[in-house]
């Protein structure tokens, strides 16, 4: 993949995400929850970059202010070229159709009220993309064929629908105005493991057949991301600790975190199972209301040193294309 300035479609840089802790009769702000707190991250235009670390370290998040569902404490969002991070709602709307999202719950993300037919297509009525009955019907049509559903259970409701089928008819909406990126928000979780490969075969398949569509995928299960991921971020309680390419991640990860991450996955060989090195953290994720001094991993960390507690990390280049955010490495 060519990766110069122009082919960049998102830039994130230096984001913020505070929520204010509100208290008392007054309700006055005491606190303010970092869930994001310095993220810088570029995607290209054809690629995936996957974001991934434990529950609550800010990965949705990312993608909800990417999405402009959250308004960002401070930073940029930079998305085909352009300041996206304090549009109005209206116009931000514009924008929203080149940028769609992939629930992680096909069970509550689908209306129950309405059809099939009526889910996948409501994005090209918002978006005003159709403008005859016929032409919103083939588009529908279409759009269920592309994912592999048969278009004739458009008039179906999503009770009538497995879980998996449900899930196709997210990616069905999310591809009805032909974004330019689409953020993948831990889609396969809730499913079976035989559908969860179905699910993350079809997004390739999606992604080899149209022309520069990207997906920011947003995940915890680090065997799935290695499969789909151009690039794997790995995010450790509001803060990118490492971004690189994907075999070169599993090869040789390099901050300790990430090293401990990939310690806990399970390999099918018994012998390297057995063999490989354990890498156990002490302690719990620290809160996000009161997160550590200087660098976030460091009380949990098995390399760390004094000056640990007192400097927080930039990311900063180790090889080309890879960048790690410790002082010990």
């Amino acid at each position: 993949m060519n990766q110069k300035n122009n082919d960049v479609i998102l830039e994130v840089s230096d984001l913020k995400m505070y929520f204010p802790v509100m208290r008392g009769l007054l309700r006055r702000k005491v606190a303010d929850v970092k869930a994001i707190d310095g993220v810088s991250f570029k995607l290209m235009k054809d690629e995936t970059l996957g974001l991934v670390g434990e529950s609550g370290c800010g990965k949705t998040t990312v993608g909800r202010c990417v999405l402009g569902l959250y308004r960002a404490t401070a930073g940029k969002i930079i998305f085909q070229g352009n300041d996206i991070t304090a549009l109005s709602e209206d116009k931000m709307q514009s924008y929203r159709k080149n940028i769609a999202l992939i629930f992680q719950d096909p069970y509550s993300s689908l209306d129950p009220r309405q059809n099939a037919g009526s889910i996948v297509g409501e994005p090209l009525k918002i978006h005003r993309m159709i403008m005859t009955k016929g032409e919103y019907k083939d588009r529908v049509d279409e759009l269920f064929s592309i994912v592999g559903l048969d278009p004739s259970m458009a008039d179906r409701f999503p009770h009538e629908f497995s879980g998996g089928q449900r899930q196709r008819i997210g990616v069905a909406r999310a591809l009805a105005c032909n974004p330019s990126l689409i953020i993948c928000d831990e889609p396969i979780s809730a499913l079976d493991v035989s559908i969860q490969a179905q699910i993350i075969n079809l997004l390739e398949e999606l992604q080899d057949s149209a022309k520069d569509l990207s997906y920011l995928f947003i995940a915890h299960d680090l065997s799935v991301v290695r499969h789909i991921s151009d690039r794997v971020a790995v995010m450790y309680l509001g803060h990118i600790v490492e971004i690189c390419k994907s075999r070169e991640l599993y090869e040789k990860p390099s901050h300790p975190y990430t090293r401990a991450l990939l310690s806990a996955v399970p390999i099918a060989d018994p012998f390297i199972e057995e063999t490989r090195e354990r890498i156990i953290l002490k302690g719990e994720v620290p809160s996000p209301l009161n997160p550590p001094s200087g660098c976030p991993f460091h009380p949990r960390c098995f390399m760390a040193i004094p000056e640990c507690s007192k400097v927080l990390p930039p990311l900063h280049t180790i090889e080309t294309g890879h960048e790690v955010a410790c002082i010990r490495v």
